[in-house]
């Protein structure tokens, strides 16, 4: 898989050199690409943003710069079907379904917008060209300055359901919001007994049908709890 980020700010996407996602890019599984939008702007200031048609505060990222960037993307792709992801607090929430969805694409495209947004147009255009699929996500119910950070997130949490990212796949199967829609249980580890708090005994019984009925009793209270 493929993923390219398009921002103004580059460097926001170092992380992606460190733990899992770096070693998945050194394996071979992964191949990330941070593309700079203002390479795609003209003019003496090279500026990627303009004043909103019908007034308002603050300004509109330019449809004409973020096209010249996608198309670049897309003339160096191999991939048939290009997913782009338009990062926007009046998208759709981001679930761990969408991050299951996307981890079966072939290419993932990130437009990471500033300022008031980016120029509705460019998500209409996409969504009508047979190459492309257009997802608009938010992350929460909240404004951040922009979406690299959402991008991060979205990144991080469909690179590690591709195969051979994680050390033991079987962690996907146990983990919280998995298929069966459950918070993953508590978890516990050494020692035993810690500042008065010990951990419940039947994780130290052994018997693992016991265990196992613990988990899933716990995870159902959890998922109760959090809903």
């Amino acid at each position: 898989m493929r993923l390219t980020a398009i921002t103004i700010f580059p460097d926001y996407f170092s992380p992606l050199s460190l733990s899992l996602i770096g070693k998945a890019e050194e394996a071979g599984l992964i191949s990330t690409k941070v593309v700079n939008l203002r390479d795609f702007a003209t003019g003496v200031h090279r500026s990627v943003d303009d004043t909103p048609y019908g007034g308002g505060a603050g300004m509109v990222m330019r449809a004409d710069v973020w096209g010249d960037a996608i198309d670049s993307v897309a003339a160096s792709s191999e991939a048939n079907v290009i997913d782009l992801v338009i990062l926007t607090p009046s998208g759709k929430r981001f679930t761990q379904r969408d991050a299951m969805s996307l981890s079966q694409a072939e290419e993932i495209v990130f437009a990471c917008g500033r300022y008031e947004g980016i120029d509705a147009r460019v998500g209409k255009f996409y969504d009508r060209q047979d190459r492309f699929r257009v997802h608009q996500l938010s992350i929460g119910d909240y404004v951040l300055n922009g979406g690299e950070v959402a991008a991060l997130v979205v990144m991080e949490a469909v690179i590690r359901l591709i195969p051979g990212v994680l050390g033991n796949p079987d962690s996907l199967a146990e983990e919280s919001h998995n298929d069966e829609g459950f918070l993953e249980y508590p978890v516990y580890t050494k020692p035993p007994t810690w500042r008065g708090v010990v951990v419940p005994e039947v994780l130290l019984s052994g018997n693992h049908s016991e265990i196992t009925r613990w988990r899933r009793e716990n995870s159902q209270i959890v998922s109760s709890e959090g809903s």
